[in-house]
Order: C-alpha cells, then structure tokens, then sequence
C-alpha cells in the first residue's frame, strides 16, 4: 500500500508516494525519475548521458518498485532515512565532494543580515571573507 513519502535532494524536496516493507522503501521507478531524473533502463541506472552499471537488479527492483537504499548504494550517494517520519534525503556523491574540497571553493549560500536583508557568500568571491559558525550544541 502506497504511503506518502518525502525525498528530499539537494535542495529540492519531492512528495512521493512510497511502499514501505519493513525497513525498505520502494518507489515506483516514474516517481524516481521525476525526483532525481534517474532511470532505470537496461544498461542501469541512467541519467541523461551517464549510466551506472546495476550489478544486482533483483535487490535494486521489486514488485512495489525500486529500492531506495539499493538506488543509493548503487549510485553511491549517502542515504538518511527515517522511515518513521516517511523522508529520507539524498547526499552528494563522495567523489563530487572530493572535486568540490579539492577546488578549495566554498559552496554558495546566502543568510540574513540583522536588518533582513540576504548576502551571498559568491558576491563575496575575490574578496577576502571571515565566516564565523556558532552552534549551541
């Protein structure tokens, strides 16, 4: 029975309905696509131009749909995932975070200034910038 499920990726976050078998989570391969443009095909698992070989098919589908944590595993991204609160969320490839820290750039953000107003860090590219983090915890 299908259950409302949130994916969230990057920044995005998709409403899904997913099938929850014990601990697995199986989304219907269309709604897949649609979130993270992957789909599976018989050469694997392809988006746009790239395909990722599937080494084991029968773990990554199901009669409900393909596995979530097989997906990630396969594509080697990071998976959380709660299944008591329906959401799971997507992480960054090791390897695109390898690229990103070797370039020594920082990610783009913006926050709040005390007035409201937003900044981001990329108007600050070419300038020197101090970042200070504080956190309660």
């Amino acid at each position: 029975m299908a259950e409302a499920f949130e994916l969230i990726e990057g920044s995005a976050v998709h409403a899904l309905d997913a099938t929850l078998e014990g601990e697995r989570v199986f989304l219907l391969p269309a709604a897949l696509e649609r979130a993270t443009g992957w789909q599976l095909k018989p050469e694997g698992l392809c988006r746009e131009a790239v395909c990722v070989p599937v080494r084991d098919r029968a773990a990554l589908t199901g009669k409900a749909g393909i596995d979530l944590a097989v997906f990630a595993a396969a594509l080697g991204l990071p998976l959380a995932l709660d299944r008591a609160e329906r959401a799971a969320a997507l992480g960054t490839a090791a390897a695109d975070r390898r690229a990103s820290l070797a370039s020594l750039e920082a990610p783009d953000f913006s926050l709040p200034d005390l007035a409201g107003r937003r900044h981001r860090l990329s108007e600050q590219r070419g300038k020197k910038a101090l970042l200070i983090a504080y956190a309660s915890w």
